[in-house]
């Protein structure tokens, strides 16, 4: 295979790669939003645990219909650290939104693209030129435009909105290292995870929900489950940090529920905001198209 096919094989699988993310993404925006209304009633823990139990129906589903199993292969120290990462940055986001307004939690949590960018370039060696960095930087510009932060994003509450996102991101680094094992095993032990630490801390504060709010709280596991199945297979595809800037979609997709679901007017700043970052995400496609896909590592078999 002579170096433009080859480089055109990798184009094709570095845009399924995004456009996977940017689903996955889209699907965060709503589980999110139903997130935190459920939170508003019930305690994190529960939340964390109800969710684990909605996803696990998914997971079981594809476990029986598509005969896949769920055992971890080796390098069991990064499947534990990633567990408890994502663990943690449920639990943070969860806690983050009962606290603060769900604009501020987002920004935070769009610091993510940062960290992901920083942490591939130290500890994965992927490249990582000026021209990223400053598309990264503007979008994360386009994010403040948006969202404008209120004050209480400085608070307390927010140094642990900061570390969910930190614990995100890190947590996605690791997900482009082991790569090689399959997306099922590894979406749904971060779920096991997170149902047990659900379980633990659920009995203080127990609140018996209706059969109703029961199904809410299941389906936000089951659109948790579908984000990070999306986002996983996307990380075996292309580099976390020629995907990390799409992560800025997700104000995008938060205005446009806003104004379906709670008639939130689609104000200036959201306008121009996202204006900043959808051009700092085609930005980054059309660079990677020019540079004929030349960053990061050779692409090992998909899983």
């Amino acid at each position: 295979m002579n170096h433009s096919v080859g480089a055109a094989l990798e184009l094709r699988q570095y845009g399924k790669g995004i456009g996977l993310y940017l689903a996955g993404v889209a699907l965060f925006a709503a589980n999110d939003a139903l997130g935190k209304w459920m939170v508003a009633d019930y305690s994190v823990m529960q939340l964390m645990l109800i969710r684990s139990v909605g996803a696990g129906v998914l997971f079981l589903g594809f476990a029986v219909f598509r005969g896949a199993k769920l055992s971890l292969p080796g390098r069991w120290h990064l499947h534990l650290l990633r567990i408890l990462l994502l663990a943690g940055d449920s639990f943070s986001f969860y806690f983050g939104t009962k606290a603060l307004p769900l604009a501020d939690v987002m920004t935070f949590y769009m610091s993510a693209p940062l960290i992901i960018t920083a942490a591939s370039a130290l500890l994965l060696k992927e490249k990582v030129g000026k021209q990223r960095w400053s598309a990264i930087l503007v979008g994360f510009v386009g994010v403040l435009v948006a969202l404008q932060p209120t004050s209480a994003a400085f608070s307390p509450s927010a140094l642990i909105a900061l570390a969910g996102a930190a614990s995100f991101a890190l947590a996605m680094v690791i997900t482009r290292t082991l790569r090689d094992t399959h997306w099922l095993p590894l979406v749904a032990w971060q779920f096991i995870g997170c149902g047990i630490l659900g379980a633990a801390g659920s009995p203080f504060g127990w609140v018996t929900p209706s059969v109703l709010d029961f199904c809410l709280m299941a389906l936000v596991g089951l659109i948790a489950a579908g984000c990070f199945m999306l986002i996983t297979k996307a990380l075996s595809l292309a580099p976390a940090s020629l995907l990390a800037p799409f992560q800025y979609s997700a104000i995008l997709w938060a205005g446009i529920l806003g104004w379906i679901i709670w008639q939130d007017p689609m104000t200036t700043n959201i306008i121009i905001g996202n204006c900043i970052i959808i051009c700092s995400g085609l930005f980054i496609i059309y660079r990677e198209r020019r540079l004929n896909i030349d960053t990061g590592k050779p692409l090992e078999p998909i899983p």
